[in-house]
């Protein structure tokens, strides 16, 4: 996978932020720095007052949240996503009786949603991970997470995705 920036641009755009603010910057400005568009980038930002508007490399989605957000793209038309996208398949599944019985179980309760996520994802061009892919925040740690890029997700552990370096959001 490549990096979504080169080194020579992503230093002259820290450089720009340095001489911006007047100060050294953190790992985790600098990767928000890279990813921020330019309608907040010249402006000194007054920190948990004023909102930056960032551009994330990666959008992952859990399949009881991303039945919603899939229906909110859809009505807004594209044809494709403008950054890859993942649709991952494990909240609905509920352990009760054991891996074997409780898939077999979402996978008959849930067979709908299923079906509409991955029509949805493949028509679309998002990435389907389905019922006994794994748990989203461990497949994207495994799968996704690369130092120095910047992902939102829709579970509550999307931020383990830091743990390699990136920023994970969700």
């Amino acid at each position: 996978m490549k990096y979504p920036f080169d080194l020579k641009s992503a230093e002259k755009i820290l450089e720009k932020k340095r001489n911006l603010l007047g100060r050294g910057l953190s790992y985790a400005e600098k990767i928000l720095f890279l990813h921020e568009t330019e309608a907040t980038f010249s402006r000194v930002l007054k920190r948990g007052k004023d909102p930056i508007e960032l551009k994330p490399d990666r959008v992952a989605m859990q399949d009881a949240t991303a039945q919603m957000a899939v229906l909110q793209f859809m009505q807004a038309g594209p044809e494709r996503t403008r950054v890859p996208a993942t649709i991952h398949c494990d909240h609905l599944l509920r352990a009760r009786k054991g891996a074997e019985e409780d898939l077999r179980d979402a996978l008959e309760s849930n067979k709908d949603i299923y079906n509409f996520l991955a029509s949805a994802a493949k028509k679309y061009g998002m990435g389907f991970w389905g019922p006994g892919s794994g748990i989203i925040h461990q497949v994207i740690f495994e799968n996704y997470a690369i130092p120095g890029t910047m992902m939102i997700g829709t579970d509550s552990h999307t931020p383990n995705a830091g743990g390699l370096g990136m920023i994970a959001i969700g």
